[in-house]
């Protein structure tokens, strides 16, 4: 694959992500891109703030994010995440709704 093919395919997959952010942000959470490989289409992602202790999480990754991503970027082939289980549970549960953003990385 060439190297401008690779930048594209970040560059698409940055932005997608930019844009579905706000959404996530509205609930006081954030979605964070951790690693992707633009020549296998592995994505992993990762809900921050108040989606740490949101328990449809797993199903915003799965039926929201994965959905979206495969669906506008077809070299995408897998999509994984998870929580940051870095911030205690009950100051997730505090971030409450639309009071968490975080710096975009």
């Amino acid at each position: 694959m060439e190297e401008s093919e690779k930048q594209k395919r970040e560059a698409d997959l940055r932005a997608l992500i930019a844009m579905m952010r706000p959404a996530v942000q509205a609930d006081g959470g954030d979605l964070v891109i951790t690693s992707f490989d633009v020549e296998t289409g592995k994505v992993e992602v990762q809900l921050e703030g108040a989606c740490s202790s949101c328990a449809i999480s797993t199903t915003t990754i799965k039926l929201g994010v994965e959905r979206i991503l495969k669906s506008r970027l077809p070299w995408i082939t897998e999509v994984h995440g998870g929580v940051d289980e870095s911030t205690d549970f009950a100051q997730s549960v505090s971030l409450g709704r639309g009071s968490y953003v975080r710096a975009e990385r």
